[in-house]
């Protein structure tokens, strides 16, 4: 269990201001149904951790601790960098005839695949507990999906996350280099 904690508070935190919340907004909006969307970005959010706690689980036996932490390290890095940068506005889907459970579990799923939240789950599966770690990554992106579908994408994208997200990668950023350093032992 020891995975998923750090899996939850490591998908909210880069989850913030990302493009699947905002797309989870929008689609609240759109279809007037934001338990709905919410419950569907959430397996979205499962099913891609799923795929990278699955993978993580099968490079275990291949890395040694210190390979394990640099790819922690790795991840966090990746992520802080990620962080700085301005997020552009997803599609909107309008061309997705769905309806309100296949718009947003594909919509989400297809823009969230290989992001920073798989990446760290990937990581922490390496580590040990995978399944710990997609199941915390999936209930911490599901609870900022739950928060943008309620409020919708007016009072979404009304929040200030670029500030947020830059203080949130710099200590992304941080935490990488000290867990870089070290699994290099360096430190």
């Amino acid at each position: 269990m020891e995975a998923l904690v750090p899996a939850f508070l490591l998908a909210v935190l880069t989850q913030l201001g990302d493009r699947p919340a905002l797309l989870t907004a929008i689609l609240a909006d759109r279809y007037g149904r934001p338990l709905t969307v919410a419950v569907m970005a959430g397996l979205a959010h499962a099913g891609g951790n799923a795929i990278a706690a699955f993978a993580g689980l099968t490079m275990a036996p291949m890395l040694t601790p210190n390979a394990q932490s640099l790819l922690l390290a790795l991840a966090l890095l990746m992520a802080g960098f990620g962080g700085l940068w301005r997020v552009k506005l997803p599609s909107r889907l309008e061309a997705w005839h769905l309806g309100s459970l296949f718009t947003p579990l594909l919509g989400v799923f297809v823009l969230a695949l290989g992001d920073r939240t798989q990446f760290f789950t990937l990581a922490l599966a390496t580590r040990g507990e995978p399944w710990f770690a997609a199941a915390g990554a999936g209930l911490g992106g599901f609870a900022v999906c739950f928060v943008a579908a309620v409020l919708g994408e007016l009072q979404w994208r009304n929040i200030p996350f670029g500030k947020l997200r830059v203080i949130i990668g710099l200590l992304f950023l941080a935490a990488g280099a000290w867990i870089a350093l070290g699994a290099l032992r360096l430190l």
